[in-house]
């Protein structure tokens, strides 16, 4: 798949052709082809039982008030000239859940003042969207997506880099899934030295 450098769908009957298919449309409707670095997905139709394991790539670094525009404090009022509009509204509601409604005014598009309240030394250095609070979500989000519809037994785990799924329609025993999660992992460390 194109923006993956490791991507497998092993089944243990016909129809890793649809999987395959289906991952492919998901990662891409949701955006998580820059994100995921290596997928493979195992579906046992017999048991059955649906594992994704993947590696992320790291996400880019937390937006900080400094990366919407420059900040001035002076007087007991900070004016924040905004360079960049694309998070402004998010620093916007930040700002209002930090400080106050009333204490943060937007003249215009390119200006925000806060006054009326103490302006904090740091901040500039306040983050407005920190993208790894909602990877997992939406990792898993998607991961579900493409798992079979009923498999409601579930079992999921993000750490460091990786990530893994697993559902069942049945209860999953604890160490038959740890196996093929770290059999997983094992062929897909090996396929990206």
């Amino acid at each position: 798949m194109a923006g993956l450098d490791y991507f497998e769908v092993e089944c243990t009957e016909d129809g890793s052709d649809n999987y395959n298919k289906i991952a492919t449309t998901v990662l891409q409707d949701h955006n998580l082809l820059s994100i995921v670095e290596g997928l493979h997905i195992y579906i046992d139709p017999a048991y059955p039982l649906f594992v994704a394991t993947g590696f992320i790539r790291p996400p880019r670094s937390a937006i900080k008030i400094s990366d919407v525009g420059n900040v001035l404090i002076q007087d007991n009022q900070a004016t924040i000239a905004v360079g960049d509009e694309t998070y402004l509204a998010a620093m916007l509601k930040m700002l209002w859940l930090k400080l106050g409604h009333d204490n943060v005014d937007q003249p215009d598009r390119f200006t925000v003042i806060i006054k009326n309240v103490a302006i904090p030394k740091n901040l500039r250095d306040w983050v407005v969207i920190d993208p790894t609070q909602s990877l997992f979500k939406d990792l898993i989000y998607a991961i579900q997506v493409i798992a079979p519809e009923g498999f409601k037994v579930r079992r999921e785990n993000y750490g460091k880099n990786r990530f893994s799924f697993a559902a069942s329609e049945n209860t999953i025993p604890a160490e038959v899934v740890d196996k093929i999660i770290a059999d997983r992992f094992a062929k897909m460390e090996e396929a990206l030295k």
